[in-house]
């Protein structure tokens, strides 16, 4: 491969008997932060995912960093190939590839077949008729890489809004857990944790934060105002009222009773109910009109 094409990707070869080698010696001055592919060249190679072994056969990708990753090669002549990319010719985050740690990715299937047959050229020394042809094949595979990354992170981020979907629309349900909601979408606990943590927060902070805003709505109502603080805590999802009112204290500055007293009194007001009426008019005019 030409020097000039090496500038984007370097490459270590690692299979059941070695470490990780470089197989050039390139200086990558400034560039501190890489991604890390590897092509899964011959054999087979199982890598722990989403809480689960996967399977790697010839073609296959996986992102990983190859300190921490644990592979396990199964049976002779299983060989991987690493390729090192400088995450400034990515354009994408350091903590958003740390999403993609351990993903596998088929080779033989969308934009991951591009992919592959893109690195495994590279991979395989192949002489190009001039540099200029191996720089751009260099160029296509970095741009494909680029293109896979933003597709994974992109189908993670659907993944986590339909799991939201899912609890918001079983927020009543006093059972509702990561163990629950994992189960009904099909994926590992440890996988749901790690999609929250991705997204600044855990799966019980998110489900206490949104039920908590459905209490709050609940207790501003005037037609609940006969409603009592534990039915609305048991209509919420919470199964102790004395914890939905502790909850509700720390995350709003007083009581589940204070504010439903606060916000009646503020609606029962002579100059609330002045322009309530005033709106209701004015929007049966327009209505009208």
């Amino acid at each position: 491969m030409p020097e000039s094409a090496t500038s984007y990707l370097t490459l270590s070869p690692l299979n059941d008997s070695e470490h990780i080698h470089s197989l050039c010696q390139l200086a990558e001055e400034g560039d501190s932060e890489f991604l890390h592919v590897g092509l899964q060249v011959r054999g087979s190679t199982a890598v722990a995912h989403q809480g689960t072994k996967v399977l790697l056969e010839a073609g296959d990708l996986v992102f990983c960093d190859p300190v921490r990753l644990r592979l396990l090669p199964l049976g002779d002549g299983c060989r991987m190939t690493v390729f090192r990319i400088p995450l400034r010719h990515l354009g994408v985050s350091e903590s958003d590839l740390r999403r993609l740690a351990g993903a596998p990715v088929r080779g033989g299937e969308g934009v991951g077949a591009m992919v592959s047959v893109f690195l495994s050229a590279l991979a395989a020394g192949v002489e190009f008729h001039g540099p200029r042809i191996g720089d751009r094949l260099a160029r296509g595979a970095l741009d494909l890489v680029t293109v896979l990354v933003m597709e994974l992170l992109a189908e993670e981020n659907e993944t986590l809004t339909r799991i939201k979907e899912f609890i918001e629309a079983n927020l009543t349900d006093p059972d509702l857990s990561p163990k629950s909601i994992a189960l009904a979408r099909h994926i590992s606990v440890r996988y749901l944790h790690k999609l929250f943590q991705n997204d600044g927060t855990t799966v019980s902070q998110w489900v206490r934060q949104r039920r908590l805003h459905v209490s709050r709505h609940e207790l501003s109502r005037t037609s609940n105002q006969r409603l009592t603080v534990a039915a609305v805590a048991r209509r919420s999802g919470f199964t102790s009222p004395s914890h939905f009112s502790r909850v509700f204290r720390d995350a709003y500055g007083m009581s589940p009773s204070e504010w439903q007293a606060c916000t009646w009194s503020v609606l029962e007001s002579p100059i609330t109910k002045t322009r309530v009426a005033y709106r209701r008019k004015s929007v049966l005019t327009s209505d009208a009109a």
